[in-house]
């Protein structure tokens, strides 16, 4: 509608008139135009909602517009792709799952400084504590085991959580249930066994299933109690990456507190 209106005004001011190109609506999940009154956010909303600007960006350019099939792709290669014969004629539809799916690919394929720093300002955008120098370099260490199936910033926390954590580490009611008398008394026999290995993925492996083997139990048996003691937690990253980000010190420290 706009256009027939602002056509008008280059011709009376005797200027060129361009070409005009417009994008399809966006419409809801219900199937009706969004708009300010109806289920449409602002960019500062989304960065609230931990939802990463380079996904975002990947999403909104993909609505009304296509290259071909691909789903995912960097800025550079949007501005490269990018022409008016890939614009749709049909409204897009805003499907937040697509746009959750998408940022994850971003989030994973994301630098590990990058994120950290996006993070920190989603943390500023959602009213929330921000991170000490501290966290905010463990939680860059831990980015390689975190990045996989986080969708937004909050779901990269969470799965974080072990490295923003401070002793004493206090277990939730599943993770608790996993340190029982036996369990701790596992954990305090296993701790002066790994006070001088290499603090390493491979010699950290040999020795916990070394430890597992020899109580003629599986490892499995024993990463309850160590999940629960590194990270207060029964879904962690694995027990392994965690004793790495965590370093021997502070592992071996949790691992003490637990099995008092």
């Amino acid at each position: 509608n706009n256009a027939a209106r602002q056509m008008m005004i280059y011709n009376a001011m005797g200027w060129d008139v361009p070409v005009w190109a417009h994008i399809p609506l966006i419409h809801g999940a219900d199937g009706k135009k969004l708009s300010k009154r109806h289920g449409a956010l602002g960019a500062q909303e989304y960065q609230a909602m931990g939802f990463p600007a380079a996904g975002m960006r990947n999403y909104l350019a993909r609505l009304g517009w296509s290259h071909g099939d691909d789903e995912f792709f960097t800025d550079a290669q949007a501005q490269e792709w990018f022409d008016l014969d890939g614009i749709r004629k049909s409204p897009a539809q805003f499907d937040l799952k697509k746009l959750e799916n998408i940022c994850g690919q971003h989030i994973a394929a994301a630098d590990d400084a990058a994120l950290r720093h996006e993070i920190e300002a989603y943390l500023t955008a959602a009213g929330l504590p921000a991170l000490t120098n501290a966290q905010a370099d463990g939680l860059e260490r831990a980015m390689y085991c975190l990045k996989d199936r986080a969708k937004k910033f909050p779901d990269l926390l969470e799965k974080g959580e072990f490295i923003l954590a401070e002793r004493p580490i206090q277990p939730d009611e599943k993770a608790d249930k996993h340190l029982d008398n036996v369990s701790r008394g596992m954990l305090t026999e296993l701790t002066p066994q790994l006070q001088n290995v290499t603090w390493d993925r491979e010699t950290l492996e040999e020795a916990l299933n070394g430890f597992a083997a020899a109580r003629d139990t599986k490892f499995g048996k024993l990463a309850g109690p160590l999940r629960a003691a590194l990270a207060g937690r029964a879904a962690t990253p694995s027990v392994f990456d965690m004793m790495l980000v965590l370093g021997r010190d502070e592992s071996l420290a949790r691992l003490n507190d637990a099995a008092i």
